[in-house]
């Protein structure tokens, strides 16, 4: 079992599951305080993509954990929605807000969910 999360996107404390192979295309999740924010990895490699305008999801902590065990019980939660999409993958919603993951993606989040990599009390130091 994982114990820390994989890769880091340099110092901005950005991190996936020690799952996510290369951190190319996953679920990137950072800690900021009370926050949590969620981005998806795709969006910074697409030439086109504006970087100011990229989707972030920000909630609180709180929140955070509770999806956490929402998600480890395999039951789904009221403050951030999932809706797997018709491949595979999961969209995940808050506000007006959805991000879209890929099959791969979705399942090495779920692994290190499961391993508590994103749990923000369990997290390595200088998250």
């Amino acid at each position: 079992m994982a114990t820390t999360a994989g890769a880091r996107s340099g110092d901005t404390g950005w991190f996936t599951s020690s799952r996510s192979n290369n951190g190319n295309q996953c679920v990137e999740v950072r800690f900021d305080g009370e926050a949590v924010l969620i981005r998806d990895s795709k969006y910074r490699r697409d030439p086109a993509a504006d970087p100011a305008a990229e989707p972030v999801i920000t909630v609180p902590a709180t929140l955070w954990s509770d999806f956490l065990g929402a998600l480890r019980a395999g039951r789904p939660h009221p403050g951030l929605g999932t809706e797997p999409t018709v491949d595979g993958g999961m969209f995940l919603r808050h506000g007006a807000i959805t991000l879209r993951y890929t099959a791969a993606e979705w399942q090495a989040f779920l692994a290190g969910v499961h391993d508590r990599e994103f749990d923000p009390a369990l997290a390595a130091p200088g998250r």
